[in-house]
């Protein structure tokens, strides 16, 4: 490690930014996006909109609210819509970009907020989503509005008490209807997302006029190049359960709100974007009732005569995708540890990649010329905005290259082995000041999903990688059969076959990984997340090669996640069976069942408000270790956290899991490994 370098370490997280949702402006001299940045203090993160220059390579800071998201360009360039949620919910704002600086204006005041905004192509009006329930719609279409405007700032205060002491008696006891009635962290109520179009001008006294009235969440809206309509999405069955697994495409009328419904059939369509020049819908497409097949990109006429499936012939799932001025896509295609741009011409229907290289891009917005903006990660980089200019990558943002100053980071190193499924990827990191000869401890990682997929420069992992190296760890992880990025076949390997299938893979890679000579197989650490924690929990009641595992937010017993999950269908969609019919299945392919075999000390990781996969989970796996074992288990319970801890959890939690990790990995690594703690 060079003198001036020192180990990154877990606090090191407060210091990491990270960039998002890229705009193009409409002239291309600009780009506008989001900045994200820990904010230990207040216990989350500053968001705010910042302008980059393609002129200079000037940044701006363009809003100061630290909850601002969403921005997009007025057609002129003149301003910019945005969302913050500065007030007591988030509504839209206006920004004019001539003077950067000047005074944001409120456009929307939704009693129950506002977001995804569009703006329409004269630039007048713009089409945006807010929740509303039936009884709100109801008062409404009765009264004109569902809440008149108060007459004074104490009535106003009034209002807002009386609100909120009608929601907890409205909520006191809580009904629930359908799956799912929570997530995130928190519970489901009866307000869904509508289409509204409102005035952008600052002189409009006129209300922000309701397109739709159903009990379903739309999509966000898109207006078409004429001006006349408006595209979204919603689901087909708005009174079933997990009604986001089969949606359809809809077209409305600007004026009237009356509809057309442009797809249906036994695919989800959804995420529609039309073409500048009024000839395409580019959606998402994906078969109702399958979890493990990958996602397809779909490009169909506005007239829906015509689609093309643009990602088939390569196999490979899309992430993002935008049009640009000219009407040509831009597309990222994930394929075998990396995301990169494409571009496909529906004029011709070809598809061509734009660049290639050792990043991973998240979201994409298309310019004129092949200009590109895009949100990326590398190995070396956690997170920055980049260009795509004349087929040259340039990085436009340098937010975290102060800590990267400071900090040693480890190279990637890919690794391709054959497991007893066939031909895997995976990728390992030595620690720092690793010496040729040391045989240093190991650090298995295993993603979720469980089709998600890692690679050389995952956003998420980056620091925990990196972090683990610098503690003196060699870093393992891997993409085993079910994992996004390698086709259709290999994500549908896994099906019904959870565990036994990826765990091949994965102790596959890790004899790899020991015959490399880096690792000591009597020092083996395994961890993992979701999926990851399933696996975690399969492989130490199937093997007692691991001396510490740490299992953080993990399915363990798959009948009662079924039960208490808001996404039961996976398991039955995975496994082709309902609990009551297949109990057998479900209890064979439950990490639970196994639970008395384990000999690894185990740490468990769990959100209190985790609602994907609910705590109840690492409680059942906590007990039965505890009672049937004399096997080293603690279980570490935070609260105010969901599913998302790891990724955007209080800054100080997530330093905190970070630490709790590897002091486990230590204890039981170390050369006096073995001792209980």
């Amino acid at each position: 490690m060079p003198a001036n370098k020192r180990p990154i370490t877990a606090e090191d997280l407060n210091r990491i930014h990270y960039v998002q949702d890229p705009q193009i402006s409409p002239d291309g001299r600009a780009v506008a996006f989001v900045k994200i940045s820990p904010d230990p203090f207040e216990k989350s993160y500053k968001r705010n909109v910042w302008l980059y220059s393609l002129a200079d390579g000037a940044l701006l800071q363009l809003t100061r609210g630290d909850k601002d998201a969403q921005p997009r360009w007025s057609p002129d360039g003149s301003q910019l819509a945005f969302v913050s949620a500065r007030g007591d919910k988030p509504q839209i704002y206006l920004l004019p970009t001539a003077a950067p600086g000047g005074e944001a204006r409120a456009l929307t005041n939704m009693e129950n907020g506002a977001h995804s905004p569009d703006w329409s192509p004269g630039g007048d009006r713009i089409a945006f989503l807010a929740p509303m329930s039936r009884e709100e719609r109801e008062a409404e279409e009765a009264d004109g509005e569902p809440n008149p405007e108060p007459a004074d700032k104490l009535e106003g205060k009034h209002h807002k008490e009386r609100k909120a002491e009608d929601e907890l008696k409205r909520w006191d006891p809580r009904p629930m209807w359908r799956i799912p009635y929570r997530q995130g962290t928190a519970y489901v109520d009866e307000r869904y997302d509508q289409v509204f179009v409102t005035d952008a001008a600052e002189s409009s006294e006129s209300k922000p006029k309701r397109l739709t009235a159903i009990d379903a969440d739309h999509d966000a809206p898109r207006w078409s190049p004429d001006g006349e309509t408006i595209y979204t999405a919603r689901t087909t069955m708005p009174r079933g359960d997990e009604p986001w697994r089969a949606l359809n495409v809809y077209r409305l009328h600007a004026q009237t709100g009356a509809e057309d419904a442009l797809t249906g059939g036994e695919y989800s369509v959804y995420a529609p974007k039309p073409s500048p020049d009024g000839k395409w819908i580019a959606c998402e497409r994906s078969p109702i009732g399958a979890t493990d097949m990958p996602t397809r990109l779909l490009v169909m006429a506005a007239d829906a005569s015509d689609t093309r499936i643009v990602n088939a012939s390569i196999d490979r799932e899309t992430i993002d995708y935008a049009w640009s001025p000219e009407s040509t896509l831009a597309l990222t295609v994930e394929s075998e540890g990396n995301v990169s741009p494409w571009r496909y011409d529906p004029e011709t229907d070809e598809l061509n990649p734009a660049h290639a290289g050792i990043y991973e891009i998240e979201q994409v917005d298309a310019g004129r010329g092949g200009l590109l903006a895009m949100t990326l990660s590398t190995p070396v980089n956690p997170h920055e905005l980049y260009l795509l200019v004349d087929g040259e990558l340039q990085e436009a943002t340098d937010f975290n290259h102060a800590l990267l100053d400071e900090v040693f980071v480890q190279d990637v190193q890919e690794l391709r082995y054959d497991s007893p499924n066939g031909a895997v990827q995976g990728w390992y990191i030595l620690p720092v000041d690793h010496r040729a000869g040391d045989k240093a401890p190991l650090a298995l990682n295993i993603h979720g999903g469980p089709h998600a997929a890692w690679g050389f420069s995952t956003k998420s992992m980056w620091h925990e990688w990196q972090f683990h190296a610098a503690r003196g760890y060699a870093v393992f992880y891997c993409n085993p059969h079910g994992s996004g990025g390698y086709g259709e076949a290999f994500e549908r390997k896994l099906h019904a076959a959870w565990g036994p299938v990826a765990m091949d893979d994965i102790m596959a890679g890790v004899d790899a990984v020991l015959q490399l000579g880096f690792a000591d197989e009597e020092r083996m650490a395994i961890t993992g997340g979701s999926y990851g924690g399933y696996m975690t929990a399969w492989i130490i009641t199937h093997t007692d090669r691991f001396k510490s595992a740490v299992s953080q937010r993990g399915v363990y017993n798959l009948s009662s996640f079924y039960g208490t999950s808001d996404v039961p269908l996976l398991i039955s969609n995975e496994f082709d069976t309902e609990p009551w019919d297949g109990h057998d299945v479900y209890w064979d392919n439950s990490p639970l069942k196994y639970a008395a075999r384990i000999k690894t000390p185990l740490l468990l990781i769990h959100s209190e408000n985790d609602f994907r996969v609910p705590i109840e989970q690492a409680e059942q796996l906590f007990a039965w270790v505890r009672r049937a074992t004399d096997t080293p288990v603690k279980m570490l319970r935070y609260p105010r956290e969901g599913h998302e801890l790891s990724r955007s959890g209080e800054p100080g939690h997530r330093i905190s899991r970070l630490t709790e990790m590897v002091v486990w990995f230590d204890r039981y690594t170390s050369v006096q490994a073995g001792a209980s703690g």
